[in-house]
C-alpha cells in the first residue's frame, strides 16, 4: 500500500462536509505546514472513501497534489454512521456517478490494514507539480 500524489481536481466526493470541521482541519494542517494522513481513493472511479474533510481543504488551499492511497473494496468494508442504514460499494458507487453527495457521516469505511501515515511538508505538493509539468 503506497502513498501517491494525485491532483484533487481528480477526486470525487461522496458526502457532504461540516465547514467547521474544514476550518479546523485546515488551520492543523497549515499550523504544521504539512500533511499527514492521506485521502483514501477508490482506486478504479477515484471516489473518495475516507478524507472529505481533507479533500476539502486541499480544495480551499488550491493544493495542485495532495497524498491518497488507491484501493479497492476488497481490502475495506464499509458500514454507515447511521443506525439503520445501509451502505454497500454499490450505493457508494451509484452516489459517486450520479454528481450528488451523501449528508456528511454517511459512510464509514473500515480498513483491513493500518494506513500509513505521511510527513508532506504543503511546499513539496507545489515543487513536485512544477517538476513534473510538461
Amino acid at each position: 500500500m503506497q502513498v501517491c500524489l494525485l491532483s484533487p481536481t481528480c477526486l470525487i466526493p461522496t458526502e457532504e462536509v461540516d465547514p467547521d470541521r474544514v476550518a479546523e482541519l485546515q488551520a492543523q494542517i497549515l499550523r504544521t505546514d504539512c500533511w499527514t494522513v492521506p485521502i483514501t481513493v477508490e482506486k478504479d472511479a477515484l471516489f473518495v472513501m475516507d478524507g472529505h474533510h481533507r479533500l476539502a481543504v486541499a480544495e480551499r488551499l488550491r493544493l495542485p497534489l495532495v497524498p491518497v492511497i488507491l484501493l479497492d473494496y476488497d481490502a475495506v468494508r464499509v458500514e454507515s454512521w447511521r443506525p439503520g442504514l445501509t451502505i454497500t460499494p454499490a450505493c457508494i458507487l451509484a452516489m459517486a456517478r450520479s454528481g450528488r453527495k451523501f449528508p456528511c457521516k454517511t459512510t464509514r469505511h473500515i480498513f483491513d490494514q493500518g494506513l500509513p501515515n505521511c510527513n508532506l511538508p504543503l511546499e513539496t505538493c507545489a515543487t513536485l507539480l512544477r517538476q513534473n509539468a510538461p
